[in-house]
């Protein structure tokens, strides 16, 4: 067992590492981006969270959405989207978005009760609509533009601003806050497993429509964000300069 282990390993460690070169040497025949000056550097990592992914990430996700029933995921993406929306009231109330504040608050109050803890998103049956908010977005409204946009190690893609906010939204994340470590470990990977099993479909999506799965996941992360940023109503970009 532990000679198939160590084999095992020498090849997901072989794949990471093609891969990395791989990325690096596409990475010098595409157009730059000029919100992506780091590009070279992201895509190796893009392609290691990508090995990583598929040999480790994709299969528990699969598992996970082979064997808990859906009426169970659901209640698990309620749980945690509830806790979002705990930390979405301080962020919305901070950039003094009134009506974005209340429904927050209102959705915590109503799912945390009646919802059982959240399991039930009986808010939205009520029509009450989510807005999500984290510290970046906060940052963003203020004033503070994104930066760079950076891909990191096991975390995915960022901006050079949402790594800034990093360490305020860890601590507006309750789940960081339970003093049991087990407890704190086991919510935390069964929410990544969860987020994971939501986009399984929409993976697939990616691998089949686009040639450079790299720069389709960069530019449609850019524009979510800014599209988030502005409540949907995004204004037009300057056109770069002849």
């Amino acid at each position: 067992m532990e000679g198939q282990s160590a084999t095992r390993t020498k090849r997901l460690g072989a794949a990471v590492l093609l891969a990395t070169c791989l990325a690096g040497a596409h990475a010098q025949t595409t157009t730059a981006d000029p919100r992506d000056p780091f590009e070279g550097f992201n895509r190796a990592v893009y392609a290691f969270n990508d090995v990583l992914d598929r040999a480790l990430v994709k299969p528990v996700a699969q598992a996970y959405s082979k064997v808990v029933p859906p009426v169970i995921r659901k209640g698990v993406g309620n749980f945690f989207g509830n806790l979002g929306d705990v930390w979405s009231v301080v962020n919305n109330a901070a950039t003094g978005r009134g009506q974005a504040t209340g429904d927050s608050v209102g959705r915590v109050l109503v799912n945390s009760t009646i919802g059982l803890l959240g399991l039930i998103d009986v808010a939205s049956e009520m029509d009450i609509q989510k807005h999500p908010a984290d510290f970046g977005m906060t940052l963003g409204r203020w004033g503070v533009g994104p930066g760079p946009y950076v891909v990191l190690p096991l975390l995915g893609p960022y901006t050079l601003r949402e790594i800034v906010a990093l360490p305020v939204d860890r601590q507006g994340n309750l789940v960081n806050h339970v003093d049991d470590q087990n407890t704190r470990d086991g919510l935390t990977v069964l929410n990544i497993t969860d987020i994971r099993a939501s986009y399984l479909k929409a993976g697939d999506v990616v691998d089949a429509a686009a040639l450079d799965s790299y720069a389709f996941t960069r530019d449609s992360y850019l524009q979510r964000q800014r599209y988030r940023q502005y409540d949907g109503e995004v204004p037009e970009e300057p056109e770069a300069p002849q």
